[in-house]
């Protein structure tokens, strides 16, 4: 016996019900200061992280790894707006954390607020 592809989900949803409930919306990102967020790991934390000055601009990571990268490897320091899609510098970024810590990096606070909406 096959099951349709409608048979197969009603079938999974009834033995799992989890499988039928929505997704959990995630909570809306907070605006954070750069000192409490690794630019490489791209995650917010309780404490200051170690800042890097580059070229008359402040990073910050949170290892000597995340240190030395800032500082050899460009392309650390810069992000994409995942707003408007502009590639942001994150010394200079709006910072936008969720309640898991990831971070994101803005080139406005018009674009933060604009993503939390569409959440």
């Amino acid at each position: 016996m096959t099951l349709s592809r409608r048979n197969f989900v009603a079938l999974a949803a009834a033995t799992f019900p989890i499988l039928a409930q929505e997704p959990a919306k995630t909570e809306s990102l907070v605006r954070v200061e750069a000192k409490y967020v690794c630019f490489v790991t791209k995650h917010r934390f309780d404490k200051e992280q170690l800042p890097v000055a580059v070229e008359g601009k402040t990073y910050y990571g949170c290892c000597d790894m995340c240190k030395a990268k800032l500082k050899e490897d460009a392309a650390q320091r810069c992000d994409i707006d995942p707003v408007s899609g502009v590639k942001v510098d994150k010394a200079s970024a709006v910072i936008g954390a969720d309640s898991q810590g990831k971070v994101y990096f803005f080139e406005n606070a018009a674009n933060l607020k604009k993503y939390k909406a569409a959440q």
